[in-house]
């Protein structure tokens, strides 16, 4: 669907180590791929206007539906009308890329494996990053509990880890009620220390199985 070529580099992403967590662990079932393909549209209709076609309705060449484009509009609207989210945007540069290797210890062992990841939202005066999440969570709380189970967590410590940001903001547009939900993270917090307690142990067991293939020095 995507032709971005971000999703050709040969880094580990974190969907990658999301999928070796499900290969080895299982997990949830579910076909991720119609998520995939709303939350392509959101993202673009908020910060790669330019991807979309208004008259075809197609985004990054998918074809969407009058339906969700019509609700994909809303959410779009209920974001800029939302108080933090239009203070931040004037601070944004959008789409942005980071890749390199990244340095992990697990217990006394020092490793390191080659990673990519983009930001939806990133405030480079600050440091600051961000991410735009289509939920069907209809309050504050349903919308927390989503974010950990969907493992936000480890995403955003795979995120702010790659970066160097110390502060970062999941930003929940509801396609129920179209209500804007904020959780906001820090370096050290519960959110982010649990989520790099699973980025450690699920990118070691990236290291131990696939690392060498990658060309990486053990």
């Amino acid at each position: 669907m995507n032709q971005d070529p971000y999703f050709g580099r040969s880094e580990v992403s974190n969907s990658d180590l999301h999928d070796l967590h499900k290969f080895l662990y299982g997990g949830d079932d579910r076909d991720p791929t119609d998520a995939y393909r709303f939350g392509t549209l959101i993202d673009a209709l908020v910060t790669e206007p330019e991807a979309i076609d208004f008259y075809k309705r197609t985004c990054h060449n998918e074809q969407y539906t009058a339906e969700e484009f019509a609700t994909g509009i809303k959410m779009r609207d209920a974001f800029r009308k939302d108080k933090i989210s239009s203070q931040i945007i004037p601070l944004c540069t959008f789409q942005q890329v980071f890749n390199g290797p990244v340095k992990l210890k697990r217990g006394n062992f020092e490793f390191s494996i080659p990673m990519r990841c983009k930001y939806d939202l990133w405030m480079p005066p600050l440091k600051y990053g961000g991410d735009i999440k289509s939920t069907t969570a209809t309050t504050q709380k349903q919308f927390m509990a989503a974010c950990k189970f969907f493992h936000y967590d480890q995403q955003r410590a795979v995120y702010m880890t790659q970066s160097g940001a110390n502060h970062d903001i999941l930003i929940g547009i509801s396609k129920v009620n179209f209500k804007v939900f904020k959780l906001f993270i820090n370096r050290g917090d519960t959110f982010f220390n649990e989520g790099m307690e699973k980025f450690t142990d699920i990118a070691f067991k990236w290291y131990e199985l696939i690392g060498e293939t990658n060309g990486l020095q053990r």
